[in-house]
């Protein structure tokens, strides 16, 4: 006995391609996570090779330490470069996460507004952190003031 197959009802519509826009925009956004992830590595274990294995470790981190790293531009830019570039990475790769689990527009547009908004704060209140940081500010101990500042 032949098998029969189930008879179909036509579709209400007949299928029709969507307009697709030709953008590059998701292929850069992915060789961008990639080759910063890599730039991020080497940020990252430098700084932690600096900060705790070449010096005295984790005991030697205090304010006189950072304010000594801060008083050189090199560094300055070295974590300007590592917070921008973890937070540009991060933010994207959040961004892809709403893009593939938000399933209504309205709850994606909300994620992505806080998700840009949290970027902002953190960017902007970093870099005037790094770049408006005093090592040597008036009325603090002694002890705790890095090496270079005189009293």
């Amino acid at each position: 006995m032949a098998a029969t197959s189930p008879d179909l009802a036509a579709p209400r519509s007949p299928y029709a391609r969507k307009k697709v826009t030709r953008t590059n925009y998701e292929l850069y956004s992915w060789m961008f996570m990639r080759a910063s992830g890599v730039v991020l590595i080497v940020l990252i274990f430098a700084h932690l090779w600096v900060n705790l294995v070449a010096g005295e470790g984790v005991n030697a981190i205090n304010f006189g330490f950072v304010a000594g790293k801060w008083a050189s531009p090199f560094w300055q830019v070295w974590d300007l470069l590592m917070l921008w570039l973890a937070m540009f990475h991060g933010t994207n790769g959040v961004r892809t996460i709403i893009n593939d689990y938000a399933e209504r527009d309205g709850t994606r547009l909300v994620l992505k507004l806080f998700l840009y908004l949290a970027f902002t704060v953190v960017v902007v209140l970093g870099t005037l952190v790094i770049f408006t940081f005093d090592p040597c500010p008036t009325d603090a101990p002694a002890d705790l003031l890095a090496s270079f500042c005189t009293a």
